[in-house]
């Protein structure tokens, strides 16, 4: 009964909106929806030969308001980041539309972004030409919510029944300069009441008593504050907390201090609770982005993902606010920094990894300087994303990893720098089998020409379908995109995607170990698929993978099997009725393979009796000769760091 009331409500307040905005004439409106769902498309551009723009809202709809055109057939240049209007003759990629008012109009748009745009979470106007239509707007708050005109990078975690959010820098109507301490809201889950994500975000801005978003984490220091590694934990008592870290800046980036914040439930506000240092007053890294709750061994920890998981905690109270007790995943000595690094190796002169205290991770960056200076060697890294098509780098900005039961892994949503659109617009899809990897093929899932889409972030208690489908949201911004020309009410707000896992175009190469069975002498070959566990169990202490295949079927792959009813050796027939593929290889012959693939190579015994497959020599036994035609074709495994 009390869900009924609510949506009369909403619908009583939308067409009450509805009749305060129009006021006249209704507006001609265009509707432009996705060629393959019919669903339609925000942030989409029509522009007339005059320069008039409109964009379409959260429900795809632009409501054209334009007496001195009614009557006449005008025509509307229409376009969106990752979709694309078909040409025609000339080039042009738009139509014509005979204006009148009231009038309407469908067209749709082909969608070249794997992820589908859904709707604007934040700021002004989310469903204004909706509510110009005279139409139902699936949200409570379809025009403006908490005075908020637009809001920077998302955190947020399920706490005491609700999702929290918070975002950074956020502006207002009334001025210029808005609040830099921190703005939040809660919203219900869909699994107590909230609104399906498929429709939209109900959000109950936490506000002060002019009624905009109040600052929520305004700590000590000058400048504003920005909140990052946002997580909730039990402490012994069992009760629930949550937690962020925070950093103060000054100078446009300079970031002076460091602390941790624990959330008042009384205030609804975040309280500084330590500043986070070392002893010599040089922090070895921050830790930050968004966080993954993890058990190892028996013991919960705190992972922060940016986004590599490759910074952890013990998840108590104590050691949150103790930095010393942060620990990274990396191969430099105990005690090293960025700039002064030292390798710490074994007495053989490999870089011995493990998770140290007082120590950063290295970056990517870093990774490939200390490389190039001769002081890494490329298989001693630990970083590696690369295209499956090219096998272009892939330098990572921002993200988030979690556990997804539909993939049977962990997937990583990242944005790139320096992408093929933008400096800061791609976001791009990877797996691997456990937090820290391997991480090595990605996949652009969404693309921005020419403008920003940072800070991505999943947001699992979305999923949907065992996990096929999963949301993302990230900033959508001119900021650090060199465009001089904003996006109306889009511009530095959050947009929601979702993104279907079962799509075939996100088929990446997984990992493949070589495992080898007991009392057997021939190799065996495994992609963990149905068997992997988060623990990373099944690699009989194998943590380096062979090469990557495809576990799936697709364009230009054929199936790669176990030779034995034991599954030792590979073969290209059939073994048996029911025999299942080991995995999917390139065939050698293919005309043009990915560039990034390489030959899995046959090498067979000096009696002719055995064999072993490999992408080169170096694991090959003494006496084996290489067959003369490559096997399959394969992609490498860029990554010699074996991965607990």
């Amino acid at each position: 009964m009390f869900k009924r009331l609510s949506y009369v409500c909403v619908i009583v307040i939308n067409l009450v909106h509805s009749s305060w905005a129009i006021g006249g004439e209704r507006p001609f409106v265009i509707e432009v929806v996705d060629r393959e769902t019919k669903r339609g498309v925000p942030l989409v551009e029509l522009r007339t030969v005059n320069e008039i723009r409109y964009f379409t809202d959260s429900n795809g709809l632009a409501a054209i308001d334009e007496p001195g055109l009614w009557g006449r057939k005008v025509y509307f240049n229409i376009k969106s980041h990752g979709y694309q209007f078909q040409a025609d003759g000339f080039g042009y990629r738009g139509a014509v539309f005979e204006l009148k008012p009231g009038g309407r109009e469908r067209v749709e748009i082909e969608r070249i972004n794997i992820a589908e745009r859904l709707y604007r979470v934040t700021g002004q106007g989310i469903y204004r030409d909706t509510i110009l239509a005279g139409e139902t707007a699936p949200i409570k708050e379809p025009l403006i919510n908490g005075d908020v005109f637009g809001s920077d990078s998302v955190v947020n975690v399920v706490y005491r029944g609700k999702i929290r959010w918070f975002w950074g820098d956020t502006n207002r109507p009334s001025y210029p300069l808005g609040s830099f301490h921190v703005s939040g809201a809660t919203s219900l889950s869909p699994r107590d009441g909230g609104l399906d994500p498929d429709r939209g975000i109900d959000l109950t801005y936490f506000v002060d008593s002019a009624g905009f978003a109040k600052k929520m984490a305004e700590m000590p220091g000058d400048g504003p504050t920005w909140i990052f590694g946002l997580t909730t934990i039990k402490d012994e008592s069992g009760k629930e907390r949550m937690f962020a870290h925070y950093m103060k800046v000054r100078n446009g980036l300079e970031m002076y201090r460091h602390g941790l914040a624990e959330y008042d439930d009384a205030s609804d506000s975040f309280r500084d609770v330590a500043l986070l240092e070392t002893k010599n007053k040089v922090e070895p890294f921050y830790p930050g982005g968004q966080t993954l709750n993890l058990a190892e061994g028996g013991v919960e920890y705190v992972y922060h993902a940016s986004p590599f998981p490759l910074t952890r905690v013990r998840a108590r109270v104590e050691d949150l606010k103790d930095l010393a007790r942060y620990e990274s995943y990396t191969c430099l000595k105990p005690g090293s920094r960025i700039g002064a690094e030292e390798i710490e190796r074994d007495s053989s002169g490999r870089a011995v990894f493990g998770w140290k205290a007082n120590t950063p991770p290295l970056g990517m960056a870093d990774e490939s300087r200390l490389v190039k200076a001769g002081r890494l060697k490329a298989d001693e890294t630990l970083l590696a994303l690369r295209d499956p098509e090219t096998g272009e780098t892939t330098i990572a900005h921002g993200g988030s990893v979690y556990w997804n039961e539909y993939r049977g892994r962990y997937i990583m949503i990242l944005g790139r720098i320096y992408g093929e659109a933008s400096l800061l617009g791609e976001i791009r899809f990877a797996e691997a089998d456990r937090p820290l990897g391997p991480w090595v093929y990605s996949k652009k899932i969404i693309t921005h020409d020419k403008y920003s889409f940072y800070n991505p972030k999943q947001h699992p208690y979305f999923d949907r379908n065992g996990g096929r489908e999963i949301y993302l949201e990230g900033t959508y911004t001119r900021t650090f995109s060199g465009a001089e020309d904003p996006t109306p009410r889009y511009d530095y707000n959050q947009v929601m995607y979702k993104l279907n896992l079962a799509d075939p175009r996100l088929d990446l190469p997984v990992a493949v170990y070589r495992i080898a069975g007991e009392g057997s002498q021939g190799e065996r070959f495994s992609t963990l698929r149905g068997s992997v566990r988060r623990d990373g169990r099944g690699l009989d202490g194998r943590r380096i993978a062979a090469f990557f295949a495809s576990e799936r079927s697709g364009a230009g792959t054929i199936p790669v099997y176990a030779a034995t009813a034991s599954g030792e050796g590979l073969t290209l027939e059939k073994p048996t009725p029911r025999a299942e593929p080991v995995f999917f290889a390139i065939d050698p012959a293919a005309a043009k393979p990915p560039a990034a693939t390489v030959p899995l190579k046959r090498f067979v015994s000096p009696d002719g009796e055995r064999t072993v497959h490999a992408v080169d020599s170096a694991s090959v036994p003494a006496g084996y000769h290489e067959e003369k035609t490559p096997f399959v074709r394969v992609w490498p495994n860029p990554i010699r760091v074996a991965i607990p």
